[in-house]
This record gives C-alpha cells, sequence and structure tokens, in this order.
C-alpha cells in the first residue's frame, strides 16, 4: 500500500503530459503510485501515459471508453487508488521538487488529518510565477489538526481538488465523489471541508498550476459554463441532508454569489447572447438559496444586488461607463506627462548653463534602490571626512526611510533631481549608465560596479546572449566614457573590469567600500540586527542568497529550505534571500526560514548571518572578509558556465566546503565540516586572493584620493593588526580576520586604461 495515490486525468494536454507525470515521479518521496487517467482524449495523451507505463512500475494507466470530464476521470483514479492518501493533479500543472516529502512530513506531525490544504502557485506562460494571494490563510501556527469551524477562513481559498490531500479511508466512509461538467471542484470541496474529522495546513507551494495562453476550460467559451448552477444545486442538497452543516450555508450563499459574477463578468466565458439568460439563473438560485448572515463587502454589495435583481441591461450599462472612463483618462493623462517630459528636458538645459556646484555629489545605486553597496559607504564617510561637503541620494520614495538624515533626498525623474544632475561636480553610481546624463565639463563620474566579477560581465557578455538579454552594448560603451573613476576591490576585479569595460577612466584598486562596515561593527550591532530580523537568540543563522540563472526563463528553487532546517536541528535558521529583481522565494517564512529577500541593506544580512550559503552570487567575495564559513551548493555548474560563463571555477578554488546536491550540503553542516579546520585553510586562501584591501578603510581611501586630493591615501592595514570582526554566536573554528596569511600587498595600486 503506497502512501500516496497520485491521480492525474488527462484530456488534450499532450504537450503538458510529459512534464507534469515526470514531476511526479521524480519526487524525493518515492512511496507513491501514479493513476494516469486517459479521458478518451483525442490527441496523444492516451500513448504518452503508455509509455510512463511502460518504464516504470508505480504508473498505472487507465484509458475510459468515452469523454467524461475531469469529474468521472478523478472518480475512475480514485476507485483504483489504494494510497493511504490521493492526490489530485491536473494534466497540464506540475508538483514542486520534493512536495510529497512536505507531504508526508506535515501529515506525520499533524496526526493523520483527514485533509491537509497546500498552497499554489500561477505559473503563466510569459514565464511569471505568483503565488496565491490567500496564502495568509495557510499559517501553521496553532494547534493542528483542527476543523473547519476552528479555521472558517480555508473557504475563501480556491475551491479546487488539487490544493488538498485527502485520506482515502476518509472519501469511501463519506461516499465523496466528482459530479460530471464544469465546476466539478465546488459540490466536492466544500463538502470535504464541511465534513473532514480534522484538518491541518502546510503553508508551502506544492503545486505550480499552469495558467495556458489559449485551451484552458476557463478560457473556453461555452454554454457548458451554466454547469455552474447544477453544481451550487449539488452543494445546497448536501446541506439540506445534514442539518448539523446549516450554519455554514450563509457562507456558501456569498460564495456562491461571488462565484456567479465571476463567471457573468469574464468575457471570455459566456456565448455571447446568452449572458441574460445567466443572470436570469442566477436571480433565481439567488432567491432560491437566499441565506443573510454572512459579512459582504461594499464593493461585493452592488454585484449582490445585480444578481438579486437581474440587472443585466445595468450592468452593461455601467461597464460601458468605466470602460469610457478609462479610454478618456488614458487619451488625457497622455498631453500632461507629455508636456511634463519636455518640461524637463527643458528645465535640464537650462540648468547646465549654470555653474557646477563644487561642494555637491549625488549618489544613487542601480535600480534607485535605498542607501547602500559602495555608493552608501562613500556617502558616509564623505560626510565624515568632508563634512563642507553637501551630498544627495537619488531613490524611489518606497526607499527614503533608508537615506540617512544629513543627505538630501531626490526622487528619479524630478526637476530636483534633474538639477542635481545638472549642477553637482561629482557623481556616485553603481550602474552602468546614468540615464539622461549629459556630462558637463568638470563634472566626475565614480564607478563603484556592484560586485567582484565571477559570471562574464561587460563585453564578453556578447558572447553569451542568454546572459546579456538585449543587453545594448553601444549605449554601455557610451556610459563607460563617462566614468572617471573605477573603484575596485582586488587585482582580479581590476584586470576583468579594464578589459571588459575599456575606456579612459582611472582605476582604484582600494577595496570593497562596503564592507568597511564589517570592521566597525559591534557585538551589540550584531545583536540588534539579529533581533530585527527575528533570529532567536543563541541560532546559526544561515544567510542562504543563490545567483540568478540566466538560462532559466523562470528562476527554480534550488533547496527545500524548510527540510534544510529540519534535518539540521533547531539550532539552524535561514535567512533566504533571492536575486533582487525577482520576487522572493515562493515558499512563505516560517519560524525558522525568514525571507529577508526585501531587506534593502545586503551588508546588515550578512552581519546578521553566521554562515553563508551560495552559488555564484558576487556575495561570496564580500561575506569572505568576515572571516566566516562559506559554503557553496553547486548543482548545475555546466548549465550556469555554458549560459553566463565564467572567469574561475569556483569549485576548484572555493572560500569553504563544496556541496554537490541538497544531501550534500546537509551532510556538510550535520558532520562540522562547514566550519572545520579544512574550511578555514580555504577560506583563508581565498580571502588572500580576493580580500587583499578590506581593512575596514577602503571608503576613507576613496574619498581621500578623489575630494581630498591626497596622493597617497590611507595605507592599508596589515593582516594581524586587523580588528577582529564579532560574531553572534561561538561556532567552532577561526572566527577572526587574524588567521590571514601574511602575503599581502603592502601598498595601493592605481592603474590607468587608456583603452
Amino acid at each position: 500500500m503506497p502512501r500516496f495515490s497520485v491521480i492525474v486525468p488527462a484530456y488534450q494536454v499532450q504537450a503538458y503530459l510529459h512534464e507534469c507525470l515526470d514531476s511526479v515521479l521524480s519526487q524525493s518521496y518515492p512511496d507513491l503510485e501514479l493513476i494516469a487517467v486517459d479521458d478518451c482524449s483525442p490527441d496523444a495523451c492516451g500513448a504518452v501515459i503508455d509509455e510512463f507505463a511502460a518504464r516504470d512500475p508505480r504508473v498505472r494507466a487507465v484509458h475510459l471508453p468515452e469523454n467524461g470530464g475531469l469529474g468521472p476521470a478523478r472518480n475512475a483514479g480514485m476507485e483504483r487508488a489504494t494510497g493511504d492518501y490521493l492526490v489530485f493533479l491536473d494534466g497540464d500543472d506540475t508538483l514542486t521538487p520534493d512536495a510529497l516529502l512536505a507531504l508526508a512530513d506535515r501529515l506525520k506531525e499533524t496526526g493523520e488529518p483527514d485533509v491537509l490544504v497546500y498552497d499554489y502557485a500561477r505559473t503563466y506562460w510569459s514565464g511569471e510565477t505568483v503565488r496565491n494571494r490567500a496564502a495568509a490563510e495557510l499559517g501553521e501556527a496553532g494547534p493542528a489538526p483542527f476543523r473547519l469551524a476552528d479555521r472558517p477562513g480555508l473557504l475563501n481559498l480556491l475551491m479546487v481538488a488539487w490544493n488538498k490531500t485527502y485520506r482515502r479511508k476518509f472519501v469511501e466512509r463519506a461516499g465523496l465523489t466528482f459530479p460530471p461538467g464544469y465546476y466539478e471542484d465546488t459540490p466536492w470541496t466544500y463538502p470535504v471541508l464541511m465534513t473532514a474529522g480534522s484538518i491541518a495546513t502546510l503553508d508551502r507551494v506544492c503545486v505550480h498550476y499552469r495558467q495556458r495562453r489559449t485551451g484552458g476550460i476557463l478560457r473556453t467559451t461555452s454554454e457548458r459554463h451554466f454547469d455552474v448552477f447544477d453544481q451550487y444545486d449539488r452543494v445546497f442538497a448536501f446541506l439540506d441532508e445534514r442539518p448539523e452543516l446549516r450554519r455554514w450555508r450563509p457562507v456558501l450563499f456569498r460564495r456562491m454569489v461571488d462565484h456567479l459574477v465571476t463567471v457573468y463578468a469574464r468575457r471570455d466565458r459566456l456565448p455571447h447572447g446568452s449572458r441574460t439568460a445567466f443572470l436570469r439563473r442566477a436571480r433565481t438560485h439567488y432567491r432560491r438559496y437566499r441565506t443573510p448572515g454572512a459579512p459582504v463587502s461594499a464593493r461585493a454589495r452592488a454585484h449582490h444586488a445585480m444578481v438579486r435583481f437581474g440587472l443585466h441591461r445595468t450592468y452593461r450599462s455601467l461597464r460601458l461607463a468605466a470602460a469610457l472612463r478609462r479610454r478618456w483618462t488614458r487619451i488625457t493623462g497622455r498631453l500632461p506627462r507629455a508636456l511634463g517630459r519636455a518640461a524637463l528636458r527643458l528645465h535640464y538645459r537650462v540648468q547646465r548653463l549654470l555653474p557646477l556646484r563644487a561642494d555637491r555629489a549625488v549618489f544613487t545605486v542601480h535600480g534607485g534602490r535605498g542607501h547602500g553597496g559602495d555608493p552608501g559607504a562613500l556617502e558616509s564617510a564623505l560626510r565624515d571626512l568632508a563634512p563642507h561637503l553637501r551630498t544627495a541620494w537619488v531613490a524611489r520614495p518606497e526607499y527614503h526611510h533608508t537615506l540617512p538624515s544629513a543627505t538630501a533626498r531626490l526622487v528619479p525623474g524630478t526637476a530636483a533631481h534633474w538639477s542635481a544632475l545638472a549642477r553637482s561636480a561629482y557623481l556616485v553610481t553603481d550602474a552602468d549608465v546614468v540615464p539622461g546624463l549629459v556630462k558637463r565639463k568638470g563634472q566626475v563620474v565614480v564607478q563603484t560596479r556592484r560586485g567582484t566579477p565571477l559570471g562574464h560581465a561587460g563585453l564578453d557578455l556578447l558572447e553569451r546572449p542568454a546572459a546579456a538579454r538585449g543587453t545594448d552594448f553601444a549605449r554601455l560603451l557610451r556610459g563607460v566614457d563617462q566614468w572617471d573613476y573605477v573603484i575596485s576591490a582586488d587585482r582580479h576585479s581590476t584586470l576583468t573590469w579594464e578589459r571588459v569595460c575599456p575606456g579612459r577612466y582611472t582605476t582604484l584598486e582600494y577595496g570593497r567600500p562596503r564592507t568597511d562596515r564589517f570592521h566597525t561593527a559591534t557585538v551589540a550591532d550584531v545583536a540588534r540586527l539579529r533581533r530585527s530580523l527575528g533570529v532567536p537568540e543563541g541560532s546559526v543563522a544561515i544567510l542562504y542568497a543563490p545567483a540568478h540563472r540566466d538560462y532559466r526563463r523562470t528562476q527554480p528553487r534550488l533547496l527545500d529550505l524548510e527540510r534544510l532546517v529540519r534535518r539540521l536541528g533547531p539550532r539552524f535558521v535561514v535567512l533566504s534571500r533571492a536575486h533582487h529583481p525577482h520576487r522572493g522565494p515562493l515558499e512563505a517564512a516560517s519560524g525558522r526560514v525568514l525571507d529577508v529577500t526585501g531587506h534593502p541593506d545586503l551588508t546588515a544580512l550578512c552581519l546578521a548571518s553566521d554562515v553563508l550559503v551560495t552559488d555564484y552570487s558576487p556575495v561570496m567575495f564580500d561575506y569572505a572578509g568576515l572571516d566566516r564559513p562559506v559554503v557553496l551548493h553547486i548543482e548545475d555548474w555546466e548549465a550556469y558556465e555554458a549560459a553566463r560563463g565564467a572567469y574561475f571555477d569556483p569549485r576548484a578554488f572555493p572560500p569553504g566546503a563544496v556541496a554537490g546536491s541538497a544531501d550534500e550540503l546537509i551532510d556538510i553542516f550535520a558532520t562540522g565540516h562547514w566550519c572545520g579546520a579544512r574550511s578555514a585553510r580555504l577560506r583563508a586562501d581565498f580571502r588572500a586572493r580576493f580580500c587583499a584591501y578590506d581593512d575596514g578603510r577602503a571608503a576613507e581611501r576613496v574619498v581621500r584620493r578623489i575630494w581630498l586630493g591626497e596622493a597617497r591615501p590611507a595605507p592599508v592595514v596589515p593582516p594581524g593588526e586587523r580588528r577582529p570582526v564579532p560574531s553572534a554566536v561561538d561556532v567552532t573554528g577561526p572566527a577572526s580576520l587574524t588567521t590571514v596569511p601574511p602575503q599581502q600587498p603592502a601598498g595601493l595600486r592605481t592603474v590607468t586604461d587608456h583603452g
């Protein structure tokens, strides 16, 4: 008897069925049977199912003699199921990696409930992935299992069969089956939740719900959408047969009206000319099943009134008026915007005619984000060492709370922003190009770059179209021609940037200004940062920061973080940080997995953590300066190197232990190799190569050279004299900068490239 019976009905999904079935059979939890039901599909679905059944004994092929729809196909699968729990999956959807393992663990934790509800994410044909908006209902805090009366908010979730797993004996005892027709999930899901003796939730994305561009049932115009009325007749008949469930009638009535409004309002569902008939039947159902008592929002009241009174013409009139209003707003809004842009261009031209202000410096980072990175460190050092100079920071309004009170705040695209660009003598940025900048004689542009290059960058991306992603190289070189200084962290960075971004700038190989904070932070600062992030006292905090995958349209989930912390034990927590252009990880934050993707300060996250787990992210070079353990998790090196290219193989010259799989990563932590003597030796060699100038004074050296005009700014602090970086917890292995070998350059190098 397998643990799970995964039932997959298939009808005209031949293009997606391979991926669906593979997602089940490749699960890390193998105790399953896969019942694939060919619903008399006219395409190759039946042949695909037979192929899988021939090569994997866990697959059971079922071929129905005639097409009956999703409901009868699922019933056919249930009749043949032998597993403890039933899992439904549509033929064009997929299970996420390790989903069944997570289900098995949660079922065991919650005492084998009748129903376990989990989350899903919509995956669009464009590559975008969006998590369910009602995910908050799946929180695991509080007692479990429970009954629906304890968590009635579960009725607000999407009423589908495939976001739950069901104990088979419970389903058989309750006599639950799927009806025929569209919206077959409705008379299944409501009875399941209302009659289940025990329910639990799993706050984790286990299904990717494919949003097909064409061909999905909900995007098919058909009279069969009238089936929704029959389905709600079945729901209320179920309630009438069980008086003890009548308390749910008001809620189900409200949900019914909301559902009918959704079907009616969608233009791609009902055939032309059938909306009046649909609304007439909706009015009949409203009157038949009306049960006051459930709260209705102000916006929904108008929709309920439309259904109650059958106001088809009124609805059409209101919809037409809204469409006209939106069109008029678009038309009238274009002219002011065009005039505004022209006025700003004129304003910028006028400002460029005025004298430069030698005491002004403008700072910004890529994407208009908040105070941080190398520009942030330089801005702070400039205010300390040259208080007579005035600084301003360009950032989007949502990041203004991160800016120091002593620096002026500028919003991109405003008149004040263009005035500052036109008249400030110094511009400091880590963006390749300053949009709209016309560099004036006497202006100085300081380029800090955004990290030590591991993957290919600049002109090297000409041969890497997957990584270049439409980069305008001519525009990039025009931006390079505006640079006066490039701040380099080490010799590797200097040689790389001067080759891939050739220009007439001066390279200042002074170190990473953003890591200066590592050497000035106190134990109290670290403790405060950990408290602000919610890291429990005494925990070992793992900062997990994977790199962006250029060869993937959608970013894969590389590690099951919940499984990681479960295997490592209660002492470990994970700070999970996704690559900034993308949304956070789909898995919700929990007590031991904290999503810090939105945190504006990566330096603070490094200080608050005790060990870094990454793959190809440039953060490894910064983190090495902390002399805290670094572990590389590298499973796809060949694919990454082929798409992006790399300047060296991190497996051959790593900053610490290297794991080739999730299990190897767990073993590295379980055995203590992550902070052992070999890890310390690897880290010392790595730091000797890439952290020669990371002594806490890099920003000072830059300020003294560029703004104060000192030909020989402050020398590099020798390794033996550097201040140890405080750590929040005691881990085995070295914990200070004093272990760096003494083979460090004694002075500074200034390299000039004249193209």
